[in-house]
C-alpha cells in the first residue's frame, strides 16, 4: 500500500483536476443548453445527478450533523496541530504562491507572484478558530437534538507538516473539500432551522477556500457555481487522514416514522395513492426518479414517454427538449 502522506498528494492532485474539470463541464453544459441560466438548471436537474446524490443515502438530519461534524473534527484538528508545527520564522520565510508548484498554468510567475498574497499566521489562525467554533456549534446542535455528536478521532496527517507549501496545500485541498461536502448534503436536510445554520457554515468555508486558493496561486474563485460532492467521493479525499473514528450510537428508529421501501422519500402509501411502484425509485423506467417527475419536472412518474413522441422523459430531459410537445424534438 502507499504511504499515506503520498495518497493524500494524489487525492490533493485529483481535487486540483476535478475543480479544473468543473469549469471545462460548466462552459460544455452552457453551449448545449444555450444559455447559462438553463445550463445550471439542466446540471441540477439532471436525472443522473439525482441519482447519484440519493446514493449518500444519509439517515436523517442528525446524519448529516454527525458527517459534517467528521469533517469540521478533521479540519480544526489540521490547523491545530499545523499551526503548532509552523513558527513565526516558517511565516516570514514563506513566498507568495508557497504552495506545492499549483500557481495558474497559463499565467507567468511574474504576473502570479504580484497578484498572490503572503501567507498570514493571523488569518490562519483566525481559520483554525472558525473550524474549532463549527466543532462547538454541531456538538452542541447534536446532543440539543438527542444525538450523539461523533468524537475527534485520530489523524496522521502524512507529509503535510513537513513542508510549509505542503501544509498550505492540503489546507486548500481540505476548505474545497468542505465546501462542496456541504453543498452534496445540504438538499438532504429536512429542518429549514439546520440547513439555515449549515448554509451560515458553508459560506465562512467557503471564505477559507477562497483564502486558501489565493495563497496557492490560484483564483479564489475559479467558478461561477461550485458542484456538490457526495458523501462517498468526500470521504475518498478525506478519508485517508482518518486512522481511528468512533461511530456515535444511532437514535432508535420512530415506530410512527411511514415505511419507505425504496428509499426514494415517498412512503409506500402515497406511491400506492398516486399509482407509482413503491418497491422502485424509477417505476416507469425513463431514468427519471419518481420524486423528481412528481416534483421537478411534472413529468408522469407512471409513464416512460409522457408526450408519447417514441422518446423516454429522461432522454428528453438530457436532451434538452419538452418531454410533454412531441414536436419539440
Amino acid at each position: 500500500m502507499r504511504p499515506l502522506d503520498e495518497r493524500f498528494l494524489a487525492a490533493v492532485a485529483a481535487e486540483r483536476v476535478r475543480l479544473r474539470s468543473r469549469r471545462a463541464l460548466l462552459a460544455g453544459g452552457a453551449k448545449v443548453a444555450g444559455g447559462g441560466a438553463l445550463a445550471l438548471l439542466a446540471a441540477s436537474a439532471a436525472p443522473g445527478a439525482s441519482r447519484l446524490a440519493r446514493a449518500q443515502d444519509f439517515a436523517d438530519d442528525l446524519d448529516i450533523l454527525n458527517y459534517a461534524l467528521t469533517l469540521e473534527h478533521l479540519e480544526a484538528t489540521f490547523y491545530r496541530e499545523g499551526l503548532e508545527a509552523f513558527g513565526d520564522e516558517d511565516f516570514a520565510d514563506a513566498v507568495a504562491g508557497d504552495g506545492t508548484d499549483n500557481a495558474t498554468p497559463d499565467a507567468a510567475p511574474a504576473a502570479a507572484d504580484a497578484e498572490t498574497p503572503r501567507p498570514s499566521r493571523t488569518r490562519l489562525e483566525e481559520i483554525r478558530d472558525h473550524e474549532a467554533a463549527h466543532v462547538v456549534a454541531l456538538t452542541d446542535t447534536i446532543t440539543q437534538l438527542g444525538g450523539s455528536p461523533v468524537p475527534e478521532g485520530e489523524y496522521d496527517f502524512g507529509g503535510a507538516f513537513d513542508d510549509f507549501g505542503a501544509f498550505l496545500d492540503t489546507a486548500q485541498a481540505l476548505e474545497n473539500t468542505g465546501v462542496s461536502a456541504y453543498a452534496g448534503a445540504a438538499p438532504f436536510i429536512a429542518d429549514d432551522t439546520i440547513l439555515a445554520a449549515a448554509l451560515g457554515i458553508h459560506s465562512v468555508e467557503a471564505r477559507h477556500a477562497a483564502y486558501l486558493n489565493e495563497l496557492n496561486g490560484e483564483s479564489p474563485f475559479p467558478d461561477a457555481v461550485d458542484a456538490p460532492l457526495t458523501r462517498a467521493q468526500v470521504l475518498e479525499i478525506a478519508g485517508g487522514f482518518i486512522v481511528s473514528q468512533a461511530t456515535p450510537v444511532p437514535a432508535a428508529p420512530d415506530a410512527g416514522a411511514a415505511v419507505d421501501s425504496d428509499n426514494d422519500a415517498i412512503p409506500d402509501d402515497e406511491e400506492v395513492a398516486i399509482g407509482t411502484n413503491p418497491n422502485s425509485e424509477d417505476t416507469d423506467g425513463d431514468g427519471l426518479v419518481d420524486i423528481d417527475e412528481l416534483n421537478v419536472f411534472n413529468t408522469d412518474a407512471t409513464l416512460f414517454d409522457t408526450d408519447g413522441d417514441g422518446v423516454g422523459d429522461g432522454d428528453e430531459i438530457n436532451n434538452g427538449t419538452d418531454p410533454f410537445d412531441p414536436a419539440s424534438l
